[in-house]
């Protein structure tokens, strides 16, 4: 079971970027999908996370209307889409996935990608 985690970068701010996570040794669609962060210095928070039906989504205050969610199960993947980037998004960002894991209600997740590094600088 592995989750790999990748297209992370240098980017200017204001500018996209998306991040792909793929997952070997389970089937995704049948599980939660999630994404966090860690900036230096700082404690791990939550980014965004999906129900595995779709029927709940959450989103930290911060990243609301610029960053979105997917996933593609044919592929067994998720995504992180982020647009219009600031400094303060500069963080090693993890994927994950669990059978119920929710990051609005602090249900955590079994499994975790390796992390990949988004540096927000001009």
């Amino acid at each position: 079971v592995q989750l790999q985690a990748s297209g992370g970068g240098l980017v200017q701010p204001g500018g996209s970027l998306r991040l792909s996570c793929a997952a070997s040794g389970f089937t995704l669609k049948d599980y939660n999908i999630g994404w966090f962060r860690q900036a230096p210095g700082k404690e791990r928070e939550g980014v965004l996370s999906q129900s595995k039906n779709y029927g709940s989504t959450y989103y930290a205050d911060s990243v609301k209307g610029r960053f979105t969610i997917s996933r593609d199960n044919a592929k067994n993947m998720h995504y992180l889409q982020m647009n219009n980037l600031k400094p303060e998004d500069t963080a090693v960002y993890y994927c994950t996935a669990g059978s119920y894991g929710d990051i609005g209600v602090g249900i955590p997740f079994e499994f975790w990608g390796q992390g990949t590094l988004v540096t927000v600088s001009s």
